[in-house]
């Protein structure tokens, strides 16, 4: 059994406006003994983002889980001056089971549909080795300030799979050892995050659509589990000056066909206010 908690920590302030990524852990080891950790807004030396601490949040959270491996995957890696540690912001993963490869995926910029602010956003994939059967687990955040930029992000981790499912006789013919191995990278994948999307939006669609040189799609987990019951919120319960809207589902794991045959729970905690939205979990059989 394979534990898996993706979370956007809005770099560890809660709705009371305290910042404390003490308090993110303890959420989390309150919902679950979790094999895998995956963040997102997690921030380096940035000042304006953690409410004037300025810490290096991966360290913090890296030490809070000393049995986990740390991985931090920088959307944006800016100079922060002169004599000053370079300014960083992403997702995480910590995870207690071997990582056998790291990835870092630069997603699309284009150009919004109509001017607005947005920043570069970025996937963190690993290729875990777990039982014999290993899987790539991708954590991500894409932008919420345009429409364009989210469907071009999720076509890119669509075309992520999708070169994979191409490539993967390559191990018929590579080379048994050195760069050029084939080091695993399984067609089994997970991709969770922050969306900025709901069940009902073009993103989604295009998430949960057929991936080209495939007969297989990724599948919601939340559906795979509970059918058509409505998406428990991940957002918008307690933070209701930046969520007018009210409570609703943004974040998501995603599974391609033979994964989704393993999922056994997949549940939101909705009780905690220690960030804008809530944490997700999905456990593997």
């Amino acid at each position: 059994m394979t534990s898996i908690l993706s979370w956007n920590i809005q770099c560890g302030t809660g709705v009371d406006g305290k910042n404390d990524l003490g308090r993110i852990a303890s959420v989390i080891r309150a919902m679950a003994d979790v094999d895998i950790i995956c963040l997102q807004e997690v921030s380096r030396f940035n000042a304006d983002l953690d409410g004037g601490h300025d810490d290096d949040q991966a360290a913090i959270m890296a030490s809070l889980f000393p049995d986990h491996h740390p991985i931090f995957g920088a959307a944006f890696d800016r100079d922060g001056g002169i004599d000053e540690p370079r300014r960083q912001f992403g997702n995480m993963i910590l995870s207690r089971l071997p990582v056998v490869q790291i990835f870092n995926h630069p997603l699309p910029q284009p150009i919004p549909e109509e001017p607005c602010k947005h920043m570069p956003r970025q996937a963190l994939e690993i290729i875990v080795a777990e039982s014999g059967m290993p899987f790539r687990l991708t954590t991500t955040h894409l932008e919420y300030h345009s429409a364009n930029q989210r469907m071009a992000q999720v076509s890119r981790l669509r075309d992520i799979q999708a070169e994979i499912i191409a490539n993967r006789s390559y191990g018929d013919h590579a080379p048994k050892s050195g760069p050029y191995a084939a080091v695993a990278r399984p067609t089994r994948s997970l991709v969770c995050g922050d969306f900025n999307s709901e069940p009902d939006d073009p993103v989604y669609a295009l998430m949960s659509s057929v991936i080209s040189g495939s007969d297989d799609a990724y599948k919601d987990a939340w559906r795979t589990v509970h059918g058509s019951a409505r998406h428990a919120p991940t957002c918008g319960i307690y933070d209701h000056r930046q969520w007018p809207e009210g409570p609703h589902c943004r974040d998501f794991f995603f599974a391609s066909g033979d994964l989704s045959k393993l999922i056994s729970r997949v549940e939101v905690d909705e009780q905690t206010a220690a960030s804008d939205h809530q944490p997700v979990l999905l456990v593997l059989d």
